[in-house]
Parts: structure tokens; sequence; C-alpha cells
């Protein structure tokens, strides 16, 4: 467990973390300040409403206060590169998608410890022995998250083919990380999976399709058009998974924190395939 959090675990989320800045450009940055209105929607939406509907789950339902702690961690975490690929698969707006994963992406260094920090205080105990730094925190979050990300972007502007060239397999092995820290969570937990991921799972299915509901509602009010509503509602529904596993781990030594991650990860893939079906066939 000692190499996993010390080591093997920040390196995995720091490549994918790389792998996203590869894939970026300087104009999904400027995308934000050219067509403010849907980026807003969707940035609010994930950083702002997101926590706040896991704050109020997690607050009304009688769940352990570290799964508690471990849902907030997951509402926290900003969206990931997977909500890029299935935009695309449901004909959203890729660039938009881009410009919130994006962007939210470096913003975490911010919101991710101010809604741990808070979390930890009010679920866990406010007199607790160990004490959560935002400072502490927004350092390890900017370290493995905030520097990679800004790595590959400099090399996707500076050495592009390079960059072009690395990207697709970057990609692979990303996918790869996420499915091999996802299974280790899930062993760290084996003793307890059913009872904890049974009350886990219901509360994190709950948490996204009200999360996705919530955005597409919103979306349909305000955004410009249909894709953008697309691209609003997946980027919510998909969260860095990775990185909200890692939270729980580096901060919190893993235990039932990780278990909400867990299971929100699995969750979002399969209700995000189910939404896009559905758009399919409405638009066949």
């Amino acid at each position: 467990m000692s190499i996993l959090v010390d080591l093997i675990l920040p390196i995995a989320l720091a490549f994918i973390m790389f792998a996203l800045g590869l894939g970026l450009t300087f104009d999904d940055f400027a995308r934000v300040v050219r067509k403010p209105r849907d980026f807003f929607i969707g940035a609010l939406s994930q950083t702002l409403l997101l926590p706040a509907v896991a704050f109020v789950l997690a607050s009304i339902w009688q769940i352990h206060p570290e799964l508690a702690l471990g849902l907030m961690i997951i509402a926290a975490a900003p969206g990931g590169v997977t909500s890029n690929i299935l935009t695309a698969f449901a004909r959203g707006d890729v660039a938009l998608s881009i410009s919130l994963t994006a962007v939210i992406s470096l913003a975490c260094v911010i919101t991710v410890p101010i809604i741990v920090t808070f979390s930890y205080g009010h679920f866990i105990d406010e007199a607790a022995d160990r004490q959560i730094s935002v400072a502490g925190t927004s350092i390890s979050v900017f370290v493995i998250v905030a520097l990679p990300v800004l790595i590959g972007l400099l090399v996707r502007r500076f050495a592009t083919a390079v960059a072009l060239g690395f990207e697709p397999v970057a990609r692979k092995v990303s996918g790869l990380l996420f499915v091999l820290v996802l299974a280790a969570a899930i062993f760290q937990e084996r003793s307890n999976i059913v009872p904890y991921f049974a009350e886990a799972g219901v509360i994190t299915l709950v948490l996204n399709v009200s999360m996705m509901a919530l955005a597409c509602l919103l979306a349909h009010m305000f955004a410009t058009g249909p894709k953008q509503r697309i691209s609003i509602a997946i980027e919510c529904g998909l969260q860095n998974g990775t990185l909200a596993i890692a939270v729980a781990v580096l901060l919190f030594g893993g235990g039932l924190a990780v278990v909400p991650a867990a299971t929100y990860s699995l969750i979002m893939f399969a209700t995000a395939l189910i939404y896009i079906w559905v758009l399919r066939i409405r638009s066949d």
C-alpha cells in the first residue's frame, strides 16, 4: 500500500494529466473568452452545482461519514478526458467539452482543496487529530494535476509533431492506468466490497443521474444550442475518477473514502452510454 500511495498512484495520475495536456492547445482556453456563455453554464454546473447536490445527498442519506467524504471528493473532481470522447460519440460540441475539461482541471487546484477540507471538517470531525490544510492540498493537486497538464500543453505548443505522434499512445496508456487504479481501489476494500459498494452505489447513482438531469435542464434553459446541451450534460456526469481516488488515498490513506469514487467511475460510463443511446434513437 505504501508503494501505491507514495509512488505508483501519483505517477499514474500525473501521466494521465500529461496526456490530457498533449491534446490541448491554447485555443482551447481562448475559446472560453470568445464563447463564454456555454462555458460558464457548464463550469458553474460542475464546480458549484455538482458539489452542492452531493452535499445535500450526503447530508440527508444515512451513510458512513467516510463514504460521505468520498462522495464530496468525486463531486469536487473535474471532468476526465473520457468526457471529450463520449461527447464526440453523442455528436455534441467537442470543442466546448475540451475547454471545460482543460480549464476546470487547472481550476481544481483551488476548488478541490476547499471542498475537500470543508467536507472533512463537516462529515468526519471538526476536532479530528488529522488536520487537512487547504494550502498543502493545493500544492499536492498542483504538482500531480495542473503541472503535468501545463507541461503537456507546452509540449503540444513547442513540439507539435512529437505531441501529435505520442498522444494516441498516451491516451491508451492513460486508459490502462485508469483501469489499474480503479482495480487497485476496489481490491483495497475487497473485504467490505459487497456492503459498502451497495451502500455507496445507490447514492453515487442518484448523484450521477440527478446531476446529468439538472445540467440538461440548465443547459436547455440557457445554452446556445442542442450540441452544447449534450456537452454540458456529459461533462457534468463524467468525473476524473483517478484524481478522486488519488485524493482519497494520498490525503486519507484510502479506506472508505475511495469507495464512492470507484462506484461512481463504474456507474458514470453506463449512464453516459444510455444517455447517448437515447440521443441516437431520438435523432434517427
